[in-house]
């Protein structure tokens, strides 16, 4: 996917509708969806390899040229007619978000791309450390394609992690991690959300969601992310380990499940152990929200907010 923002003032209420009028002052674009799981890699890693579909459009060589500059492998994109770059166009004013544009379009079978993705990955597979599977339920993301990369991973005992998408039903058992929000968590396990607790690990009904998740496709981890009550995880055979949140200030939430999933999957790589990897992607979620757009870190910021959060 490709973000673009428009930051704008709003000065009036336009005389067509009761809306405001967005003086646009500045616009930019990053790499979205999966790619910002990549970026966020980044400045951690020797080499980030990025796999996936996109159009064969401007967007997509704008997304392109954007990974090229911040030095992420593209050789792995899949280019197919079959359906157009994924664009989300946010208008900002006065650091708050007005309106977001999205342009999409539903699309047909994608079997001949998920095969050619399949093939791709499994090439990529010997030479990396970790594997992140992101399923935003846009269809590339099916039961056959999860499995496979599964099965490659458990091939090269690679560590591998998943994002997924709730309105997706797929079988998620093979992962090393699954990384739901609460509401994705909640839907998941198809039980009603009596709304969060303050103390996670008092919460009844998380607590439920997240024993019968992590027996029903027999994890070994389970991290869900629980917005300004932090993250809790569960783990088999261990008592659940709450991280409260670390974020100071809050701007923006765009993104921060990707620098979740990104920064766990690098801590556990890395050498880290289960806690450490959920103290680690906690701290660095804080960090992304306090800054606007879909936002990165740098390795000062993570240690200055281990350093800011122990005083």
């Amino acid at each position: 996917m490709l973000d673009e923002f428009v930051w704008g003032r709003v000065s009036r209420i336009s005389p067509e509708a009761p809306v405001p009028v967005v003086e646009v002052q500045e616009e930019s674009s990053y790499p979205g969806g999966a790619a910002n799981v990549a970026r966020n890699l980044r400045p951690f890693c020797a080499s980030v390899s990025l796999c996936g579909a996109v159009g064969e459009d401007f967007f997509a060589d704008k997304l392109r040229g954007l990974l090229a500059e911040e030095g992420i492998e593209t050789d792995a994109l899949v280019p197919t007619t079959q359906i157009p770059t994924i664009v989300k166009t946010r208008i900002v004013a006065r650091q708050q978000q007005v309106v977001r544009v999205d342009r999409e379009k539903n699309h047909g079978s994608l079997e001949e791309v998920t095969r050619r993705v399949a093939e791709l990955t499994a090439s990529l597979m010997p030479s990396v450390d970790g594997v992140i599977l992101e399923d935003y339920g846009k269809g590339l993301i099916c039961q056959g394609l999860k499995d496979a990369v599964c099965a490659l991973a458990r091939k090269h005992g690679k560590f591998l992690t998943a994002d997924p998408n709730p309105g997706n039903h797929l079988e998620w058992d093979g992962v090393d991690l699954l990384k739901p929000n609460r509401l994705e968590a909640f839907a998941m396990a198809g039980r009603r959300d009596p709304g969060a607790e303050e103390d996670p690990l008092r919460d009844e009904a998380l607590q439920e969601v997240g024993s019968l998740l992590l027996k029903k496709w027999d994890l070994s981890g389970l991290l869900i992310t629980l917005g300004e009550h932090g993250m809790i995880l569960f783990e088999k055979g261990a008592a659940p380990y709450h991280s409260p949140t670390k974020a100071r200030e809050v701007f923006d939430v765009s993104g921060a499940g990707d620098t979740a999933i990104a920064l766990y999957t690098l801590a556990i790589c890395a050498g880290a152990t289960a806690h450490e990897a959920a103290e680690i992607s906690n701290h660095a979620s804080g960090v992304v929200v306090a800054k606007l757009g879909t936002a990165t870190l740098a390795a000062d910021e993570l240690i200055a907010s281990f350093a800011q959060n122990d005083k």
